[in-house]
């Protein structure tokens, strides 16, 4: 199938590793150009090297209001356009209500929510018809997960940010699109079961959860991320897609 992905200019936050990186090669692979961000300038390098010509790497903090603009400066001055972002953020600090200070909260408000509002604004006064708006959330929209309370504090609000925006944007040809990934197989969640004090258990334990009885790699993540911003889903907007194996039992 033709996505209709070839040299459509996209930017992708968080995605020197992770889901965000999986999305940037799933995007590359089928004939997109990537503008790749982190915080880190060598990993961002890096990043995009690895993906080769049709990739550029910038060091940015979703936090800094600074860069939407200097993210989409970028995706024109590379690439010579700007149709869409995919805004993706390292989970925020671990915990439970007593473990998470307010230092952690508000770090974690300005990079996850306010920094992907930013992000998302900046793309809604520049991309023309046709353009995608994508949020990179968390299966905690739906449901929250034990020791992720600013996670679940946070996602929810950001999917409800992302649906208003959908309607918004909807008469002027702008979509806007969500993925609710849960046990992908990423650093991130290696990190997270390995916080137990028996990790294969841990693992197992979520498994058996998963109605395909097995975590999801992070490229099928990113075909799934890669068609929700292509032409090829020009009448999606608004939806948030769970690419969770079936953990969502609800409609």
């Amino acid at each position: 199938m033709d996505l209709g992905l070839k040299d459509r200019v996209y930017v992708v936050t968080g995605a020197t590793r992770g889901l965000g990186n999986a999305a940037a090669r799933e995007l590359v692979a089928d004939g997109a150009k990537v503008v790749v961000t982190g915080r880190d300038e060598k990993r961002a390098v890096a990043a995009a090297g690895e993906l080769g010509a049709n990739a550029v790497g910038v060091a940015v903090d979703n936090a800094d209001p600074s860069a939407p603009e200097r993210l989409i400066a970028a995706a024109r001055e590379h690439f010579g356009g700007f149709d869409g972002i995919l805004v993706s953020v390292g989970g925020p600090a671990p915990g439970f209500l007593a473990d998470n200070t307010d230092e952690q909260w508000e770090s974690a408000f300005e990079s996850v929510f306010l920094g992907a509002v930013r992000l998302a604004r900046a793309a809604a006064a520049e991309l023309d018809a046709g353009g995608v708006i994508g949020f990179v959330l968390s299966g905690s929209v739906h449901e929250p997960i034990p020791g992720l309370t600013i996670s679940n504090g946070l996602r929810p609000g950001l999917a409800g940010f992302a649906k208003s925006l959908a309607d918004e944007l909807g008469p002027r040809g702008i979509r806007v699109v969500g993925l609710l990934p849960s046990r992908i197989d990423t650093d991130r969640v290696r990190e997270l079961d390995g916080l137990s004090a028996d990790p294969e258990a841990t693992r197992a334990a979520n498994e058996s959860r998963i109605p395909l009885r097995r975590y999801g790699m992070p490229e099928e993540f990113g075909r799934a991320a890669a068609f929700l911003l292509s032409p090829a889903a020009s009448y999606l907007t608004g939806i948030m897609l769970p690419v969770d194996g079936g953990m969502r039992h609800g409609f």
